[in-house]
């Protein structure tokens, strides 16, 4: 079969052929309707080396699949071949108590996990190929009725991760509320139709990209605001000088953290979701009383049910561009020179 790897760090993924996966105990193997191409797959090809992360490759890269079963492993019971599903991302140890409750994503076991911290496109082999091995039954989530494996797949990460934190922090964001949304791309076009769809909360949207506030516009954002000097002062007169309850940043830049903090009322939640590697100094006088400054990782596998809910009534949808696996590298090219808009998703079947 196709699949598109990363052997190396630093270097660009390539399309080579391999062995068809076989089931082993416990296992399955899903032909993938619809792997997405997520920003922080650049940092794979480009940002990190051998001591970054606790794998390295070769492996396939697709971290956001969903598809249909096409063959299990003796013992594996609870799906059908046939059967159209989404991939939960995160494969913890499954022992421990976060991952008895779903959250494999924040495992605290790590090391008896399938790969330490990963999974599949994330040090083994993930979604963008024909077919994809998954370690156990329990990582897939049966896709509700109407809801197709090219717009579920890139809700498994796009939807799943900016859901969690929205969740995180659902007390605050209130009919009085105002919840920031600063980058909106593939994650962040998805938080505005989340806060507009499950809170009542009015939202801003924040990106320095004309086409990326337009679709904020038309995802429901009450507010457009550019970055810059001006930010802080327009979204602070938009909440009457309070400042926003909830800011959730899909960038995690120096600048854009400063942001957050910038427009952030006291009491209120500021989550770095966005790994471009920024930090903020921490101290007594430099955030509001009682800011929050947290990051989220992923979302639990619950949420993963709850996002592909909404999306099946039509309350959540990723704005989706497809391309055929032989294009998966424009894809990439795409997300790296800012010119992609959405999510980008990969489609082995489809034709070039």
């Amino acid at each position: 079969m196709r699949a598109l790897r990363l052997l190396d760090w630093k270097s660009s993924p390539v399309l080579v052929e391999v062995d068809d996966p076989v089931p082993g105990p416990g296992q399955v193997v899903v032909r993938i309707g619809g792997a997405g191409a997520c920003h922080s797959d650049l940092h794979l090809m480009h940002d990190f080396d051998g001591a970054a992360l606790p794998w390295r490759p070769p492996f396939t890269l697709g971290h956001e699949n969903a598809g249909w079963v096409h063959a299990i492993g003796p013992g594996v019971t609870g799906v059908e071949v046939g059967q159209p599903v989404a991939v939960y991302g995160a494969w913890g140890c499954g022992n421990c108590q976060p991952c008895r409750l779903g959250m494999e994503n924040y495992c605290e076991n790590p090391a008896a996990a399938p790969v330490p911290s990963g999974g599949g496109g994330l040090g083994l082999d993930g979604g963008m190929a024909d077919l994809m091995l998954v370690p156990a039954a329990r990582h897939l989530v049966a896709l509700p009725d109407g809801l197709e494996p090219v717009d579920a797949a890139p809700l498994t990460d796009a939807a799943l991760t900016p859901y969690h934190a929205i969740r995180r922090s659902a007390a605050k964001l209130t009919p009085d509320a105002t919840a920031v949304v600063i980058g909106v791309g593939g994650l962040g076009h998805l938080a505005v139709q989340i806060l507009k769809n499950t809170t009542a909360a009015r939202v801003v949207a924040v990106d320095n990209r004309p086409e990326a506030l337009d679709l904020a516009r038309e995802e429901g954002a009450d507010l457009t605001v550019q970055p810059g000097d001006e930010a802080v002062g327009a979204i602070r007169g938009a909440t009457g000088g309070r400042g926003a309850d909830v800011v959730v940043d899909f960038v995690g830049s120096d600048a854009t953290i400063a942001l957050g903090v910038g427009v952030s009322r006291m009491r209120g939640d500021v989550t770095i979701v966005g790994i471009a590697g920024g930090s903020y100094p921490m101290s007594f006088f430099s955030v509001p009383y009682e800011v929050s400054l947290q990051t989220t990782y992923w979302g639990s596998r619950p949420e993963l049910e709850e996002v592909l809910h909404l999306a099946a009534r039509g309350l959540v949808k990723a704005q989706i561009t497809t391309f055929p696996l032989e294009s998966a590298v424009e894809a990439y090219d795409k997300l790296t020179s800012g010119s992609a808009v959405g999510r980008q998703v990969i489609v082995p079947g489809l034709k070039g």
